[in-house]
């Protein structure tokens, strides 16, 4: 078999921003998957906790780790 275990398939991780929820957005990205992760911090917006990650940056690390990685802002409807 050719190509990475989880090339053409679709995966969507909820709080991907950082810690356990980027680690596994990354480990699918690795093995071919597309992606969705999840977050509420966004550029141009600082977190609650001022953190400096952004959905952004896990999406695009994603993509640079072979996957394609696509970021969805959720929580910005109170």
């Amino acid at each position: 078999m050719t190509g990475k275990a989880l090339q053409g398939k679709v995966a969507v991780v909820a709080g991907g921003t950082r810690g356990a929820g980027r680690g596994i957005a990354i480990g699918l990205g690795e093995a071919g998957a597309t992606v969705y992760v999840t977050g509420r911090s966004v550029r141009g917006q600082p977190s609650d906790m001022a953190r400096p990650e952004t959905i952004e940056e896990t999406a695009e690390l994603v993509t640079a780790s072979g996957g394609v990685g696509i970021a969805v802002q959720t929580g910005q409807f109170s």
